[in-house]
């Protein structure tokens, strides 16, 4: 299963609205041989899911293998044929499956079926990993809004901008690269218009080619902007929003966007973090001092009036990044 999750990874970012998933078949003389396994993964919207990647890769072989699979397979014709159909017609015997689909149109469905037909079915298989690794779609599904990631780049003390407005570059080249990879895994890149008059940024995803998260000219994620956006801008053609973060997020899931990335400036990573839609921080710090209070913070809106008003979450991971460091935050919610 962990070789499926494996599997899922290398194409997360290039299946929405679909789910990344990953299978991997194992042939009945194949058990403890992974060189004799056949491995697939979800392509490109109207391509093949997973499972009938693996199994067309496997042919003969799959008859009365094992298939891995991180999502439950599904029993509806949407762009491709059902996929228990191909589970079926393959002549597998036993399926393993990571975590049933929360999506409507198959919310058990596809389990009912392959056990209806005398196959073996086995779920919760790695299901931390796997639902840690499709909590995007899992929530979009789930309420209609995208799973939305806030990013930050600030020095040590919290600042995010010199006085005079000034920004670049606050951290080094490892962990922009690093937020070139998120953005590269996120269907939306999300700022204000401050921003855009400000920065003048292109909300791209610049890659070396060669690096697994490259994307080309026609794979780049939406780029969203809350307000007008200035004629000339770099961001344009972008899509132009208004309303309150809610409102925002329940749009961008309509759209069949599973994940967003809120880039800022530090008034709306306010407004999202005050709305408590915020399902990931992702916390960029620099070894760097402003060492005043006349530098811009982090966030721009009131906060917490009490010690007892802080916001507490709980540290996901901690990662160096050259001379940064990368914190990953999920909020309380995510605690219980």
């Amino acid at each position: 299963m962990l070789r499926a999750v494996d599997a899922a990874e290398r194409v997360r970012g290039r299946t929405s609205p679909n789910p990344w998933v990953g299978a991997v078949v194992v042939p009945p003389a194949a058990e403890g041989a992974p060189s004799a396994w056949f491995t697939g993964a979800t392509a490109p919207p109207g391509g093949p899911h997973a499972e009938v990647t693996a199994l067309a890769a496997a042919g003969d072989r799959a008859r009365g293998s094992t298939l891995y699979v991180t999502l439950e397979p599904c029993a509806h014709h949407g762009r491709t044929p059902p996929c228990v159909d191909a589970v079926l017609a393959s002549g597998a015997t036993r399926v393993v499956v990571g975590i049933a689909d929360p999506d409507p149109q198959v919310d058990g469905r596809g389990i009912a079926e392959l056990r209806k037909a005398g196959v073996e079915v086995d779920v919760g298989v790695a299901a931390d990993a796997v639902g840690d690794q499709l909590a995007p779609y899992v929530t979009q599904r789930s309420t209609g809004r995208p799973w939305v990631v806030l990013k930050l780049a600030a020095t040590l003390d919290g600042r995010i901008a010199a006085p005079d407005g000034s920004s670049r570059w606050i951290t080094g080249e490892e962990a922009r690269l690093d937020a070139h990879r998120l953005r590269a895994v996120s269907d939306a890149v999300v700022v204000g218009a401050g921003t855009v008059r400000t920065d003048d940024p292109t909300l791209t995803v610049r890659l070396p080619e060669g690096d697994p998260w490259y994307r080309g000219p026609d794979e780049q994620p939406a780029r969203v902007v809350l307000g007008d956006v200035p004629d000339g801008a770099a961001v344009a053609p972008a899509l132009t929003l208004r309303g309150t973060p809610g409102e925002v997020l329940d749009d961008l899931g309509s759209r069949g966007m599973l994940q967003v990335l809120v880039e800022g400036g530090a008034r709306v990573a306010h407004d999202f973090h005050a709305a408590g839609v915020v399902d990931r921080y992702v916390v960029y710090l620099a070894p760097a001092l402003f060492g005043g209070d006349d530098a811009r913070p982090m966030f721009t809106g009131p906060g917490g009036a009490t010690i007892g008003d802080v916001w507490r979450g709980q540290v996901h991971s901690v990662t160096s990044l050259g001379c940064d460091i990368r914190v990953e935050l999920a909020p309380p919610t995510a605690l219980a």
